[in-house]
C-alpha cells in the first residue's frame, strides 16, 4: 500500500469513527435524520465563512458551520415545540437554510473557486494532496489534522461527561429530575455531531459523513442493549466498512465513498438477519422451536 492509499485509508476509518460515537447517541435518541439534516443546513455556514476570511481554511469553516448548526437543532426544537410534526420540522428548516447556501453559492461562486463539490460532496481521493502549511511548513494531509482534532474533542466532551449524555439519551425526564441540564447536553452533542460533519467534508463528502452517521449505530444497535458496547461495536462497524469498502472499491475500480457506505449496509442487512437478539433467522428459530414445544405439549 503506497503512502496515498495509506491516507485515504486511515482518513476514511477517522471519519468512520468519529461518526460512528456520536450517531450512537442519534440514533438512541430517534434523531438521526437530525444529522442528515445538521449535515446539509451549514451549508450556509461554510459560504457565509468563506465569504468573509476569503480562505477555504478548515478552522474558519469549522466555528461557522458548527454555529450553524446549532441554529438548525434549536430551530428544528422551536418548530416542533410549536406544535409542528418533528420530522417536518426537521425538513422545512434544513431544505430552507440548505437552499439559502445554494444560493450563494450559485451568486458567488462566479468570481471565486467555490462550488457544491468543494464545499458539499468532496472527494477522498485527493485527501492526500490538500496539505496543511503552518507558518510555511508542510504539516501533512490537511483532513487528518480536521478529522483529529474533531475526534479529540468528541472524546474529550464524551469522555468527561459520558453518564450524563447517557442518562439524557435513555431517560431525558429522569436526567432532569436528577438536576442534569439536559437542554444544555442536547445542544453540546448537536454540537459535536456539526463539528464531525463539517470536519469531514471537504475530504470525504457528504455520502460518507450520512452512511457513518446512521448505518454502523443502527447495526450496533441490534447486536446490543448497552450504550457502551454499541458504541464499540458501532466503531468496529464503521471501521470495518471503511477498510472493506476500500478494498471492493479498489477490485472494481469503483468510488470509494460509496463502496463504503454500500459495505457499511450489507453489514447492517447480515446484522437484521443474523443478529443473535434482534435477528430476523434467529425470531424465526425460536418461534419454531415454541411451536413444537407447544404441540408435544398438546399431545
Amino acid at each position: 500500500m503506497t503512502t496515498n492509499e495509506l491516507i485515504i485509508v486511515t482518513t476514511g476509518v477517522m471519519v468512520a469513527a468519529a461518526c460512528s460515537i456520536v450517531g450512537s447517541f442519534l440514533v438512541l435518541r430517534k434523531m438521526a435524520m437530525v444529522g442528515d439534516a445538521i449535515s446539509h443546513a451549514v451549508l450556509p455556514g461554510i459560504v457565509i465563512a468563506f465569504l468573509l476570511s476569503g480562505t477555504r481554511d478548515s478552522l474558519w469553516m469549522l466555528l461557522s458551520a458548527s454555529v450553524l448548526g446549532l441554529i438548525t437543532v434549536f430551530l428544528i426544537q422551536m418548530f416542533h415545540q410549536s406544535g409542528v410534526q418533528s420530522d417536518a420540522s426537521i425538513g422545512v428548516v434544513f431544505t430552507a437554510l440548505f437552499s439559502i447556501g445554494v444560493v450563494l453559492v450559485s451568486l458567488y461562486s462566479r468570481q471565486v473557486d467555490l462550488d457544491l463539490d468543494c464545499v458539499l460532496y468532496g472527494e477522498i481521493s485527493y485527501a492526500a494532496w490538500t496539505k496543511l502549511h503552518l507558518f510555511g511548513t508542510d504539516m501533512g494531509p490537511k483532513s487528518l489534522w480536521a478529522l483529529g482534532i474533531a475526534l479529540v474533542l468528541m472524546l474529550g466532551v464524551i469522555g468527561l461527561f459520558y453518564k450524563q449524555f447517557k442518562i439524557c439519551a435513555f431517560d431525558p425526564a429522569m436526567a432532569a429530575a436528577v438536576g442534569i441540564p439536559v437542554a444544555l447536553f442536547h445542544y453540546a452533542l448537536m454540537g459535536l455531531v456539526s463539528v464531525t460533519t463539517v470536519a469531514s467534508f471537504e475530504s470525504v463528502g457528504a455520502i460518507l459523513v450520512l452512511g457513518m452517521l446512521v448505518i454502523p449505530p443502527a447495526s450496533a444497535y441490534l447486536m446490543t442493549e448497552r450504550l457502551s458496547r454499541m458504541i464499540v461495536y458501532s466503531v468496529g462497524y464503521g471501521v470495518g466498512s471503511a477498510l472493506l469498502g476500500y478494498y471492493v472499491s479498489s477490485l472494481l475500480n469503483a468510488s470509494i465513498t460509496g463502496s463504503m457506505v454500500a459495505v457499511a449496509g450489507a453489514l447492517f442487512v447480515l446484522t437484521l438477519i443474523f443478529s443473535p437478539t434482534h435477528g430476523i433467522a434467529w425470531k424465526r428459530r425460536r418461534i419454531g422451536h415454541s411451536v413444537k414445544a407447544k404441540t408435544a405439549g398438546d399431545h
